[in-house]
C-alpha cells in the first residue's frame, strides 16, 4: 500500500519536474505569454502561464499508473471531471471566455464529482445546531460547496506560490488523513496533487518562471472539494479507526485563506454592484503587496497562518463546529481588517517610452490572454 502512495508522489513529481522546461521553451519559440497590464497583474516580465498542463499531466499519470479502478470505481468520474477542468482553464488561458461558459464548464465537473463519484454534503454535524440535511438541500450545498472551492484557488493565485503553497498543504493534509485509515485511492489523488505541485513550485517560487495559470489552479480546487467533502463524511462517522470530531470545522480550516477571501471580494463587488467574477485589487495578497510584502513572504505568512489556524482548530475540536468555524472565521476578518491599518508602502512607477516600438510590430489578439510577440526587443525588458 505505502508503495503505491510513494510512487505515486516520484510519478507526478518527476512528469511535472521534467514537463515545466519543456512547456517553458516551447513558449519561448511560440512566443505565448501572459503580458502585464501595469493595473490588476502584479509581475513585471511576460511569464507563460501554461505551467497548470504539467502539474495536470503529472497528477494524471501519478493516478492512472496506481489506482486500483476495479476496487474504486468513482475514480474514473475524478479523472473525467479533472479532464473537463483542464480543457476549460487551458481555453481559459489561452483565449479568453466568458464567465457564464466558466461556471457551465464547472457546473458539469461538480456534476461528474457528485452524481457519478457520491462526493455529496449529507450532514453538517451540528454546525449551528444541524445534523442530517434532506436531500435536495444537501444536492444544492454540496453544488454549491464544489464550485466555491473551485474558484476560491482560481481566484487565490495571485503572487507566486501561493496557490501551489496553500493546495500542496491542504492536499499533503487529507493524503495522511486517508493513509492513515487506509483509503489508498483517495491518499494517491491527494499525493500525487501534492507530487505535481511540490515539483511545479520550484519554477512557480518567487521569482517565477511559469504560471499555473487557469489550467492548474481551477484542477488544484476541484481536487480539493473532492478530497474535503469526502474528509467530512469519513472523519465525521464514528465506523473509521480515527473519527475526529468536528470534521467540518477542520476541512473548512483547511481551505479557509481561499474560501473567505474569496467569499469576501465576491461581497465587496455585489455591495457596488458588479459582477462577481469581475477582476479587482482586493484580495489579500493585493492588500499584502500594497503593503510592502513581497511575492515569497505574501506565501510564507498565509501557509504559516493557516497552519497555526489548522493546529488550534484541531486541538480545540471538542468545543463543536459552530463555535470552531465562526472563530476561524471571526479570526480571518479581524486579521483582515488590522492589515488595512498598516500604512500603504509608497510605489514609484517609471514610464518608459516605447516610440521604438511601433505598434506594427506588436500582433495583439484583444480576447486573448496570452499574446503572442514578434518584437524580440519587448522579452528582453526587465521590470
Amino acid at each position: 500500500m505505502m508503495f503505491d502512495v510513494l510512487l505515486s508522489i516520484v510519478i507526478a513529481f518527476t512528469v511535472t519536474f521534467l514537463a515545466i522546461p519543456v512547456i517553458i521553451n516551447v513558449a519561448e519559440m511560440k512566443k505565448l505569454y501572459d503580458v502585464p497590464d501595469g493595473d490588476r497583474k502584479v509581475h513585471h516580465a511576460p511569464i507563460t502561464p501554461l505551467g497548470g498542463i504539467a502539474i495536470f499531466a503529472g497528477f494524471t499519470f501519478g493516478c492512472l499508473l496506481t489506482i486500483h479502478f476495479e476496487q474504486s470505481y468513482e475514480f474514473q468520474y475524478f479523472i473525467a471531471a479533472a479532464l473537463i477542468i483542464f480543457f476549460l482553464g487551458l481555453k481559459d488561458d489561452i483565449l479568453i471566455i466568458s464567465a457564464i461558459k466558466k461556471f457551465i464548464g464547472q457546473v458539469l465537473a461538480a456534476f461528474m464529482i457528485i452524481y457519478y463519484g457520491g462526493i455529496q454534503i449529507k450532514s453538517m454535524h451540528g454546525f449551528l445546531g444541524i445534523y442530517q440535511l434532506p436531500e435536495t438541500f444537501s444536492l444544492l450545498l454540496s453544488y454549491f460547496a464544489v464550485i466555491v472551492i473551485i474558484n476560491s484557488f482560481n481566484l487565490i493565485d495571485g503572487v507566486d506560490g501561493l496557490a501551489g503553497g496553500l493546495g500542496l498543504m491542504a492536499s499533503t493534509i487529507f493524503g495522511f488523513y486517508f493513509l492513515n485509515e487506509n483509503m489508498l485511492s483517495y491518499s494517491i489523488l491527494a499525493f500525487a496533487m501534492a507530487g505535481s505541485l511540490l515539483a511545479f513550485l520550484i519554477f512557480n517560487f518567487q521569482p517565477a518562471k511559469i504560471f499555473m495559470g487557469d489550467t492548474g489552479s481551477l484542477l488544484i480546487g476541484s481536487i480539493c472539494a473532492i478530497l474535503a467533502i469526502k474528509f467530512i463524511n469519513v472523519a465525521g462517522s464514528s465506523d473509521v479507526s480515527t473519527p475526529i470530531a468536528a470534521a467540518p470545522a477542520i476541512a473548512f480550516t483547511i481551505l479557509i485563506i481561499p474560501l473567505l477571501d474569496t467569499l469576501r471580494v465576491f461581497a465587496i463587488r455585489i455591495f457596488y454592484r458588479r459582477s462577481p467574477f469581475s477582476p479587482d485589487r482586493n484580495h489579500i495578497h493585493h492588500i499584502l503587496l500594497d503593503r510592502g510584502f513581497s511575492h515569497r513572504n505574501i506565501t510564507l505568512l498565509l501557509v504559516s497562518i493557516n497552519l497555526v489556524l489548522i493546529a488550534l482548530v484541531y486541538y480545540g475540536r471538542f468545543l463543536g463546529c459552530t463555535i470552531l468555524i465562526l472563530s476561524a472565521i471571526a479570526f480571518f476578518f479581524m486579521f483582515t481588517a488590522l492589515l488595512y491599518t498598516i500604512k500603504v508602502k509608497p510605489s514609484l512607477t517609471i514610464a518608459q517610452a516605447t516610440s521604438n516600438m511601433p505598434d506594427d510590430n506588436i500582433e495583439r489578439k484583444p480576447a486573448s490572454k496570452i499574446v503572442s510577440f514578434v518584437n524580440e526587443n519587448i522579452l528582453e525588458q526587465k521590470n
